[in-house]
């Protein structure tokens, strides 16, 4: 019979007495014994993580640092999560991240919202590095994902207000791996992945990651296509030298949806402040042929890392992406008025960029007496094109109204009329210090200080004007970590980050806005991690996140812009990972967030009162993974969502949509057929739930799928 916690402790203690005093008497004695060869298990180059809990991290702190070494909140979803639960989208993901809430990204993009800090499309990067374009990111060249919350432009530079999102590649190694997967489920989900990658000789290896999928949705007339490809080679030419090179190209297209009205609250008190019936899930409203987006992403990444024989490291990133996307709605535009009429409207939008990016690090590890200081000094340069263009029909982007028996707008539409032509250069430049210092086994302090420039060159091709800005900020970070015992970790930490007003992507500045300082946002946070086990850990913060230098339109001259210090969100966040005992992994967090308004913004029926609450920010979140193997064949899993009400938007004096709570509940059967292939059913939505599951503002709100199932094969050779 299993003993509590509480009972063992003693026998513990007993148990260790015995060992010291077993040592202290085999320490008087002298014995001659052989060489004793202690074998322990190494760590695969194409597997780093095992298991849902990661132990370190490069992208917190630029060093490989232990996490519970990390004076910040950070969630790391492996990769054998993401295989067990079968995640292939960022929003997916996200549901198991405390203090983060996937947006609906107008149907055509990533969206999240860190901790209350407003809807970010622009906080994605790739193995450190800004990955930026407003599209949609597939996991199957991903080995694994870390999420760091807080503001973070010590490492990350502009932006990172609430958090950012790192993708962390898989590399070319010397474990071999060979995984085909194919996939079928509900509306005809197709998809397969392959993943293959061995060593050439002791100095080379390669690996290929290709996915292709077509797949329809529960949502009527939309559906997903999408293919990519990456080659990797890692390169050993010496011990101390490492070169990563990888190319991708990626394809994605699909149905841009934008979901479902709201039913208006604001002068239409008998309808109710609410989203339209979420028990039709599949209708569309607009027209979905005339909805299809599609982005091509051309990228080169290379890594070269030399060890010098005096204890320094250099390393250096390069990346250039190259993005072509345009995106065509035909969509709802406003709420069901008390007519039953809802307004449609539709634009189309073309996108090129080019970023380059390069990235230097320089690491020392200094000893002075008993402090140890791990020392990094860093630079970024990079330069980033955007041309966009936004055409509409001749008449306008209104085309007319639908009702709710016929949803679909059938009229023609022609895209012939030029709204918006803009074309933007911005140059990056910065410098970082950062300074690790060990005190003593039990105190360690993060000392780091960012240098950004941020300089845009932005023509307005229609208005035919030039705006310049040139942004000079410092982001300081400090953090201070005690260790009562080597696995636990208590910590206090600040940071700052700005966002230019140029915002997330470069083509929102305006001439009104870049004469205003960048906004600013200021993180608090405490927090503790324990290592319960070396397989099982649990990690705690509190924080208060403060946005400052919020833009608003001034109430005594409409034709300018003012500053308020804007918002700020409180919160805890709990979070678990890994194993229970051998068959139990588990996964998941909670927490719990206060935003709000602190300032009143905006002035008539778009006036926002001081103390409002932040949008897409619900107060509780609450997430659970378990999987649980039954013996060496077969397993189950069983997962729990639940998120508390929310508004779509910052409610204002005119609307303001509610979003109900709600719980979904999940689960899996995994059945390993033989010693090279296995199988897996993953279940979601067992209890058919109706639910919102994002918007992007009142109006546009995406239904939850009903339940629906997928297969999938995984055949290793």
């Amino acid at each position: 019979m299993s003993r509590p916690a509480f009972q063992l402790l003693p026998l513990a203690a007993a148990l260790c007495a015995v060992s010291v005093s077993l040592s202290s008497h085999a320490a008087e004695r002298t014995h001659s014994m052989g060489t004793v060869d202690v074998v322990g298990e190494q760590q695969s180059d194409t597997r780093p993580v095992k298991g849902y809990n990661a132990k370190q991290s490069r992208t917190a702190t630029k060093t490989d640092t232990a996490l519970i070494d990390v004076p910040q909140s950070v969630t790391v979803v492996p990769q054998d999560l993401i295989k067990d639960m079968s995640l292939q989208s960022v929003s997916e993901v996200v549901q198991y991240v405390p203090g983060v809430q996937a947006s609906q990204g107008e149907g055509n993009r990533d969206a999240v919202n860190f901790r209350g800090a407003g809807v970010s499309t622009g906080d994605f990067y790739l193995d450190g590095m800004r990955d930026d374009v407003q599209t949609y990111r597939d996991l199957y060249n991903t080995d694994r994902i870390e999420v760091l919350k807080g503001a973070n432009a010590m490492i990350f530079g502009r932006g990172g207000a609430g958090g950012v999102i790192n993708r962390v590649s898989k590399e070319a190694g010397w474990d071999p791996v060979r995984e085909i997967s194919l996939s079928y489920g509900s509306w005809d989900h197709r998809r397969s992945t392959l993943d293959v990658g061995s060593p050439v000789n002791d100095n080379v290896a390669l690996r290929l990651n290709a996915v292709y999928e077509d797949s329809h949705s529960y949502r009527d007339g939309v559906d997903l296509k999408r293919y990519g490809l990456t080659p990797t080679m890692t390169l050993r030419p010496s011990e101390q030298t490492k070169v990563v090179l990888s190319a991708e190209y990626f394809n994605d297209q699909r149905i841009g949806d934008r979901g479902v009205p709201s039913v208006n609250g604001a002068g239409n008190s008998s309808l109710g402040n609410r989203p339209w019936q979420l028990g039709e899930t599949d209708t569309f409203w607009g027209n979905a042929a005339q909805s299809p987006n599609e982005t091509d992403t051309h990228a080169f990444n290379a890594l070269v890392e030399h060890e010098f024989n005096n204890g320094v490291t250099l390393r250096n990133r390069l990346r250039y992406a190259d993005y072509d996307k345009y995106y065509q709605n035909v969509y709802i535009t406003r709420a069901m008025q008390n007519d039953g009429n809802v307004r449609i409207g539709a634009y189309r939008d073309e996108t090129e960029r080019e970023n380059l990016i390069n990235q230097t690090d320089l690491l020392y590890t200094l000893h002075t007496g008993s402090i140890t200081h791990k020392l990094l000094l860093g630079t970024e340069f990079g330069q980033q094109d955007t041309d966009n263009r936004r055409l509409i029909p001749q008449s306008g982007e209104t085309l007319g109204n639908v009702t709710a028996a016929n949803p679909t707008y059938n009229g023609p539409v022609s895209f012939t009329k030029l709204s918006r032509d803009r074309q933007s250069e911005a140059d990056i430049a910065a410098v970082y210090l950062q300074d690790q210092v060990v005190l003593s086994d039990q105190w360690e302090l993060v000392l780091g200080l960012r240098q950004d420039r941020f300089k845009v060159d932005h023509r307005d091709n229609l208005a035919n004007t030039q705006t310049n800005t040139t942004d000079d900020k410092l982001s300081p970070r400090a953090g201070l970590i005690f260790k009562p015992i080597e696995n636990v970790s208590l910590y206090a930490s600040y940071s700052e980050t700005f966002v230019p007003r140029a915002g997330d992507q470069v083509v929102d500045l305006t001439p009104s806005s870049s004469a205003l300082s960048p906004e600013k946002f200021i993180n608090h946070e405490v927090g503790a991690k324990w290592d319960i086990t070396p397989a099982l850990a649990v990690t705690a913060a509190l924080y208060q996140l403060e946005r400052q230098n919020v833009a608003i339109q001034d109430p005594s001259n409409p034709t300018q812009s003012i500053l308020v210090d804007g918002q700020q969100t409180q919160g805890f966040e709990l979070g678990v990972s890994g194993n229970i005992t051998e068959q139990w992994s588990m996964f998941g967090g909670y927490a719990w967030q206060d935003g709000e308004i602190t300032e009143a913004q905006g002035t008539g029926s778009s006036a926002i009162a001081e103390g409002a609450e932040l949008a897409q920010t619900p107060e509780e979140t609450f997430s659970l993974w378990n999987r649980y193997d039954l013996n060496d064949r077969w397993g189950v899993a069983l997962g729990m969502i639940s998120r508390a009400q929310m508004y779509a938007a910052v409610p204002t004096a005119s609307q303001s949509t509610l979003l109900p709570g709600y719980t979904r509940f999940d689960a899996a059967v995994y059945h390993t057929i033989s010693a090279d292939l296995a199988l897996q059913v993953n279940v979601e939505n067992l209890t058919n739930k109706e639910y919102a599951q994002s918007a992007h503002n009142n109006n546009n709100i995406v239904p939850g799928a009903p339940l629906n199932a997928r297969a999938t094969l995984i055949y290793s050779f």
